[in-house]
């Protein structure tokens, strides 16, 4: 199955490159974390299209619950460039959660309108830093949306894709506290794609952020060699102006049918 999505293109790639499997069968793809079975989106189903109606959306229940058994979750993406949530209406239907992302790429980027010039802007280069990247992730959370196993394990993940060069993550520091960081890797040559991008509840609205992703995607065009760089965001979540505001445009969209475990 070949990925028309540059979302889910470079989610396959990053996966595939920290460790996850990827069998294709054809009409989807079986997407498996054997290290972090609770990470929905590392064990999911890549649909090449959308249901047609509900008894479609039922034998795609029924081929997840097949490829993933005992697992309590249930996850699939769709692929395409242009789909809109009413494509999803057969899974919604049958209870699960959809959603659509913007895909936001850049070809150039430049400084944000108000640049942050106290912290200092670095890739991770210690064990503290790793250490002070969960406990960023945990920070801000509600109650029970990631357990400290599950942020640990991702954790894990995202340093592999460091040791095994395919990029860099970075982290805005001020006095060695660790304020925000996100990851930037090489999906395939002339392709890289942002991953996590968080900043820590307390120093929001600095500016931080803007300025650690223009710094990052000055990284990715200089020593990542990329000529697209690729960022996925909630289209109705703020930090989505703040990557307007370095560069990064609106081009596709990304489609997602969940079912949380129950209790989650």
């Amino acid at each position: 199955m070949d990925i028309a999505s540059l979302a889910f293109r470079t989610d396959v790639a990053m996966l595939e490159h920290s460790g996850s499997t990827v069998e294709d069968l054809g009409t989807h793809l079986v997407v498996r974390t054997p290290d972090n079975p609770t990470y929905w989106w590392g064990n999911f189903l890549l649909l090449g299209a959308a249901p047609t109606d509900v008894a479609d959306a039922e034998g795609w229940l029924s081929a997840f619950e097949s490829e993933f058994p005992g697992t309590r979750h249930r996850t699939f993406g769709v692929d395409g460039t242009s789909g809109t949530i009413e494509d999803l209406a057969p899974f919604a239907e049958l209870g699960l959660s959809t959603e659509w992302s913007s895909v936001m790429t850049a070809t150039s980027v430049h400084e944000p309108p108000r640049p942050n010039t106290t912290a200092t802007y670095r890739p991770f280069a210690s064990d503290d830093d790793w250490a002070q990247q969960v406990d960023l992730d945990m920070a801000g959370e509600e109650p029970g949306t990631h357990s400290l196993e599950f942020v640990t394990a991702r954790g894990r993940a995202e340093r592999r894709l460091v040791d095994a060069g395919h990029g860099a993550w970075w982290g805005a520091f001020e006095d060695g506290r660790l304020l925000a960081s996100m990851g930037l890797f090489t999906a395939s040559p002339g392709l890289a794609r942002f991953q996590n991008v968080k900043t820590h509840p307390d120093a929001r609205g600095r500016g931080l952020a803007g300025t650690l992703v223009h710094r990052v995607s000055r990284y990715g065009f200089d020593d990542l060699q990329a000529h697209t760089l690729v960022m996925v965001a909630d289209p109705d979540y703020l930090a989505i102006r703040i990557y307007r505001s370095v560069g990064f445009a609106d081009t596709e969209r990304q489609l997602q049918a969940e079912r949380k475990p129950t209790g989650s």
